[in-house]
């Protein structure tokens, strides 16, 4: 088993499959390492793939403190992964908390990053749901502590993004939260609090963010209802983006619709290696309708 030391002295799990480019995947708060499979699996047969388990996740250290858990300390552990296993620069492709994770890495380390996938970001970004996002949080927080991983992780997994994964793939649906039925009480709490209930909305990183030239690739699920506005955001914020949006789906973009996702991932991926994702044609003025002189 392979793990990375943090600067402050945590350790990460992780793992590298495959050659080539380097293509590092972060996962979601209801993930862990494994939530990539469909996406290693694909893409190891041309890339090198790293998937590791955030902190607070085991095989990961789970410290006690929520002080140690941030939005910051979250990219950064990024970086600290790819320096571990000996990459330089690479593709970074991130699920929900994870997808927040590389924006900010691309943020506080551009020169480390080719490319970032961002995939159902959002929550706790849209001003007028702030709040409600914040105490939502706190209560899934302490359902972990009341009920238990395991008494909560049924509850968490049918929440109203998440039932598309669960109508299509009830396989994978069930595996998705018997995993998280396993996941240590204090670790989700200190990250619900440490890291969810603290971020920063994407759109106070307007200025940060329209000044960022990493190219970037922002998916959101038609049903995924509070990633869907932050998604436009990006895509009109960001002057390397594109946005692509899945039909009939939900949050757990990768493991709903693994195909889809693999494909348009990969013909992204391809497209930066080649030099061919700009910034947006300076022609393509937003206020024009037709050209009419």
């Amino acid at each position: 088993m392979a793990f990375a030391t943090t600067s402050d002295r945590v350790r990460l799990f992780y793992e590298v499959t495959g050659q080539g480019s380097p293509i590092v995947f972060a996962h979601e708060f209801g993930g862990n390492h494994w939530s990539w499979e469909p996406q290693v699996g694909y893409f190891s047969r041309r890339h090198q793939c790293v998937t590791y388990s955030a902190r607070g996740y085991p095989p990961s250290d789970v410290p006690e403190s929520v002080e140690q858990y941030s939005q910051a300390r979250a990219a950064d552990d990024i970086i600290d992964v790819m320096s571990a296993a000996g990459i330089e620069k690479a593709h970074i492709v991130g699920l929900s908390m994870g997808a927040f994770a590389c924006v900010h890495a691309a943020l506080r380390h551009p020169e480390r990053v080719l490319s970032a996938v961002i995939a159902g970001a959002g929550y706790g970004s849209e001003k007028e749901h702030q709040e409600s996002f914040r105490k939502n949080s706190e209560q899934v927080a302490r359902g972990f502590e009341e009920r238990g991983a395991e008494g909560f992780a049924r509850l968490y997994a049918e929440s109203a993004s998440r039932v598309q994964f669960q109508e299509k793939d009830p396989r994978g649906w069930a595996l998705f939260a018997e995993r998280l039925a396993k996941h240590p009480v204090r670790g989700a709490a200190n990250t619900m609090r440490g890291v969810q209930m603290r971020r920063p909305s994407l759109y106070d990183l307007e200025d940060a963010l329209s000044a960022m030239q990493v190219p970037m690739l922002v998916v959101v699920g038609d049903e995924d209802d509070h990633s869907i506005q932050p998604g436009i955001f990006l895509k009109r914020t960001v002057p390397r983006s594109g946005l692509v949006m899945f039909p009939k789906t939900g949050h757990t973009l990768n493991l709903e619709e693994p195909a889809l996702f693999n494909r348009m991932v990969a013909e992204f991926i391809a497209q930066v290696e080649a030099g061919r994702w700009g910034p947006r044609d300076p022609r393509a003025d937003p206020r024009q309708i037709m050209r009419a002189d």
